[in-house]
């Protein structure tokens, strides 16, 4: 098994047509640091890419390792939203399609599959491991030019993008540290929408279901087969620091917190432990008459949350 950086690039499964759109995504497998491939896709956004430097006739090119197809000006201006989206999602969702589309109005934007998810590599781990995923999408879109990078998880990828936030932050929680320093791996703003606060949480039906299908065999095998999500036999050990205590460690990156009133998951006593766990770093909108993560997320709270990191993130 690989033990490369977070940002190694494997080979490029698809690259743009010669004639290149505005809007032409990029698509690839990243590798983890822990050797695991993960789908990803870049979308430019506004920014119009180069392709005339591509090698000719090699439908392997890949993007992020290799000088050629680059964004056509300088991108380090424009921003880049880094999307962790929920468990049992993946990069080709039509609800994290529309999260990315939306997201493209204000900056480029990665989207990926986290381990054990769609096309990607590995078995779930339910948001532990998963802060390698976003690692490896956070250095790739350094990679392409971006100098500001914001995260924005959804319920399992909103833990995984605050305990991210702190791992590879200044102050990593001690028994983490090994994330330590990784510049290129950090990120400059994060949005946490609809995440829990803490682990093991089973207080409503749906996360009763939920740990149903982690930890039967039988629901291992729904999820493999009706989700298309690869879930881990084996239960955490250590057990990774927890949202609520990795949340104080994010300062001084800006911290926004999004939860719905009429979340079937995760009641309101979750972003609400997190915000007082953040103290005054963080901004907690309670958003009325919202449920649950991407589906919940309208096209007004979407652009709220655009304007909001666009204007924190440096």
């Amino acid at each position: 098994m690989s033990t490369g950086s977070a940002g190694h690039v494997a080979r490029s499964t698809q690259r743009p047509h010669s004639e290149t759109s505005r809007r032409t995504p990029l698509r690839t497998f990243l590798h983890t640091a822990d050797g695991v491939t993960i789908d990803s896709v870049y979308d430019p956004g506004d920014a119009v890419y180069d392709a005339s430097t591509s090698p000719p006739g090699d439908p392997g090119f890949n993007p992020a390792g290799d000088p050629g197809l680059r964004p056509a000006g300088d991108p380090a201006g424009a921003p880049v939203f880094v999307i962790a989206h929920g468990f049992t999602g993946d990069v080709d969702r039509p609800h994290v399609r529309r999260v990315a589309a939306a997201f493209a109005r204000y900056g480029a934007v990665v989207t990926f599959s986290f381990r054990g998810h769609g096309a990607s590599g590995g078995h779930s781990t339910v948001g532990d491991r998963e802060v390698l995923d976003l690692a490896a999408a956070v250095e790739w879109a350094r990679s392409l030019g971006h100098r500001r990078v914001i995260t924005v998880g959804f319920s399992m990828g909103g833990s995984v993008a605050l305990r991210h936030a702190a791992l590879y932050g200044p102050n990593p929680p001690e028994q983490e540290r090994v994330h330590r320093g990784r510049a290129d791996a950090a990120t400059d703003a994060v949005v946490s929408v609809s995440a829990p606060a803490r682990w093991y949480y089973r207080g409503t039906a749906p996360m009763r279901r939920l740990h149903w299908l982690v930890t039967r065999p039988a629901g291992r095998l729904v999820g493999r087969y009706g989700f298309r999500t690869r879930i881990h036999h084996r239960e955490w050990n250590p057990v990774p620091v927890s949202p609520v205590e990795a949340v104080p460690r994010i300062a001084p990156t800006p911290l926004l917190i999004v939860h719905g009133d009429i979340d079937g998951y995760f009641p309101l006593d979750h972003p609400r432990m997190l915000a007082a766990a953040a103290g005054d770093h963080a901004e907690l909108w309670l958003e009325p008459g919202m449920g649950h993560a991407e589906h919940a997320s309208g096209d007004g709270l979407l652009a709220r949350i655009g304007d909001w990191a666009v204007g924190r993130a440096g």
